[in-house]
């Protein structure tokens, strides 16, 4: 089973670091991992895609907790949560073919960022299965290069992970 994970961490020099050792020397796979500032200037946010069973997850969060810079940690899998990836695909395009890419751009609701005499670069933001049809769905222009973010994560409502505590629809 896959767990999204919420950790807010210090915001410090080597945290990210640390966290990805642990997993490294654990033997324990991430599938995802994004990290960014919180609206707290001193405090950063992962969301950490791990693929594994309970025990797995619980190991997890124990290694996770040991780390100083680690605040808290919120497996928010069973929960109702808002999730999104970013995708930036650059594809082989001849002018001829533009409009082709632009209709597929339209039905994902996806951008185009960048027009080069042969290539067009488009930005798609969605959940997982969304990003992965938008690829499926360019694979035949020929795909020159692909970056994907990793998936970012919110509890829907007034719920939240936030320092504050409130979990619950307060």
């Amino acid at each position: 089973m896959r767990h999204t994970l919420a950790v807010l961490v210090e915001n410090n020099p080597g945290v990210l670091a640390r966290v990805a050792g642990l997993f490294s020397r654990r033997g324990f796979n991430i599938d995802s991992l994004a990290v960014g500032r919180t609206e707290r200037p001193d405090v950063s946010r992962m969301t950490i895609v791990v693929e594994g069973d309970d025990r797995v997850l619980e190991q997890v969060t124990k290694q996770l907790h040991k780390l100083v810079d680690v605040i808290k940690i919120n497996d928010i899998t069973p929960d109702e949560y808002v999730d999104r990836e970013l995708v930036l695909i650059k594809v082989n395009c001849e002018p001829a073919r533009r409009g082709e890419i632009m209709q597929v751009a339209d039905v994902f609701r996806a951008r185009i960022v960048d027009l080069g005499r042969k290539t067009v670069t488009v930005e798609c933001t969605g959940n997982e299965g969304k990003i992965n049809a938008f690829e499926e769905s360019l694979r035949p222009y020929g795909i020159k290069e692909l970056v994907r973010t990793g998936k970012i994560a919110m509890l829907r409502g007034n719920r939240s992970t936030s320092l504050d505590g409130k979990k619950d629809d307060e």
